[in-house]
């Protein structure tokens, strides 16, 4: 399996500290909305041009880890 994770990086001095892709200033959270909105991966590769597709599946994985968390029984 890849290292997907290496793609993304989190910079205190860059989009305040928020997850971006490669360091450059492509907020994984713009990604995100983008591929909400209904968008495919092939129109937001068009939309960002200095994405590459591992970088789709990163912000993904990025997402579904942070969202798996233990659920605590009440």
């Amino acid at each position: 399996m890849r290292n997907l994770q290496s793609r993304i990086t989190i910079n205190p001095d860059q989009c305040g500290g928020r997850p971006c892709i490669r360091g450059m200033r492509i907020r994984v959270v713009d990604v995100l909305d983008l591929l909400a909105q209904g968008l495919t991966t092939e129109q937001v590769l068009e939309e960002m041009p200095d994405l590459e597709q591992d970088d789709i599946y990163a912000v993904l994985q990025f997402a579904a880890r942070r969202l798996d968390h233990p659920v605590l029984a009440a």
